[in-house]
């Protein structure tokens, strides 16, 4: 019989890790729900492959695929259409064969008298383990309609808040590219097409000249070794970013980093707070809420805060107290989120966190390519120019020889 290695929150919020001796990777995570913990991860030891990791990338479907199939059960559910019959209509309106295919296998599983959450943990790597645990305190509360809606909404806002970073990266990216290639093709193509001529009349060539030729002779000659360093420091960043501590260490850097670090602590608020209060609205406990939700965060340093504040807020100290301590959540949020410890509504202030600073991420982001468009246009206007500059200089002492 194997053994496996897994990962667990308990109900006071702490993590648990362990090796269990069982049939199979599902025996694992029944025993954990059995014993009142919440799976994370369960991995056959000695094996490199997870599993049942948390947030493992879907297989599958993709995240809009989720989300629509997710707020259509929750409509038939609300409906009054019972889980089986809401699962058919589901398969018969599907035109993705994926998506068909998926939800068939979910409900013939169901009608073989197991529930939905049992049903999505079956199809491995397809849907997260918060997805599945949102699903199941919905299905022991007995709102499992509301729940999905729930889910729903925050795979929406979520989707949204992705999109707007890679929207408004997309055209300062394109710039970028662009400005490369064109001084790429000026310097390796079109420079070296006049030093003939240049060295033909003899004489020096004024000293802005000789930079750009010499620029444009050592792009020609070793534009294999400028690859091979840029490879070199891909794949060290990468290395880096791949050990915890040296992640960390970055993730410090980033936050650091004027109006940059300003917009990564309001998308990692977001995505906290909105984690966060949908978890207690589904009625799970906070400090189990909170030890999910840093999961979700993909700012190391943040994350080690909210791990910290768990810890505060089992000896009893307030949340946006316990967060304040490191000083990198917005003063904003912290004032909302204790005024919703105040008032006996964390969950729904936690929400409106979230809401608030999905709409600050997007007027951040409005701002900084505001000035990052013209920034980068201008730059890329004073290269090609110092270029043109630089032949223009050369011709004009050709014709001081000449003359």
């Amino acid at each position: 019989m194997p053994i496996y290695e897994y990962k667990a929150v308990s109900a006071a919020g702490e993590t648990i890790t362990g090796e269990m001796q069982a049939p199979s990777e599902e025996i694992v995570i029944a025993r954990i729900q059995e014993q009142g913990g919440i799976p994370i991860q369960a991995r056959e030891a000695g094996k490199g492959i997870r599993l049942g990791a948390l947030f493992a990338p879907r297989q599958g479907l993709s995240q809009r695929q989720i989300g629509d199939m997710t707020q259509q059960l929750s409509t038939l559910l609300s409906a009054g259409l019972p889980l089986d019959r809401s699962l058919g209509i589901l398969v018969e309106l599907s035109d993705n064969e994926r998506v068909k295919a998926t939800v068939q296998k979910i409900r013939n599983r169901v009608r073989e008298g197991g529930s939905l959450s049992d049903a999505l943990e079956e199809r491995h790597g397809v849907f997260s383990r918060f997805y599945i645990n949102m699903v199941r305190a919905g299905e022991v509360g007995g709102s499992l309609d509301q729940t999905l809606a729930r889910m729903a909404e925050y795979l929406e806002r979520a989707k949204e808040l992705k999109d707007n970073v890679v929207s408004a990266l997309i055209y300062p990216a394109l710039l970028v590219f662009l400005a490369i290639v064109s001084l790429m093709l000026l310097m390796v193509y079109v420079i070296p097409q006049f030093t003939p001529m240049f060295e033909d009349f003899g004489g020096e060539l004024p000293f802005m000249t000789r930079i750009v030729v010499g620029v444009g002779e050592m792009l020609q000659n070793f534009w294999w070794a400028i690859a091979g360093l840029m490879l070199l420091i891909s794949v060290w960043f990468r290395s880096q970013m791949a050990s915890a501590q040296s992640r960390f260490v970055w993730d410090g850097r980033f936050l650091r980093i004027k109006w940059v670090g300003d917009l990564l602590a309001k998308i990692e608020t977001a995505r906290f707070t909105r984690t966060t209060g949908t978890l207690i609205v589904n009625g799970v406990p906070l400090l189990s809420a909170l030890t999910i939700a840093k999961n979700v965060m993909t700012n190391t340093v943040l994350s080690h805060d909210v791990a910290d504040a768990a810890k505060k807020v089992k000896t009893g100290v307030p949340l946006a107290r316990a967060l304040a301590a490191d000083d990198h959540f917005p003063s904003l949020a912290l004032q909302m989120i204790s005024v919703g410890e105040e008032t006996g509504r964390l969950d729904h202030m936690l929400l409106k966190v979230a809401d608030t600073y999905d709409r600050e991420v997007r007027v951040t982001i409005d701002r900084l390519m505001s000035l990052l468009v013209p920034v980068l246009t201008l730059g890329l206007a004073l290269l090609i120019g110092m270029i043109v500059m630089s032949v223009l200089m050369a011709i004009l002492s050709i014709n001081e020889l000449v003359a």
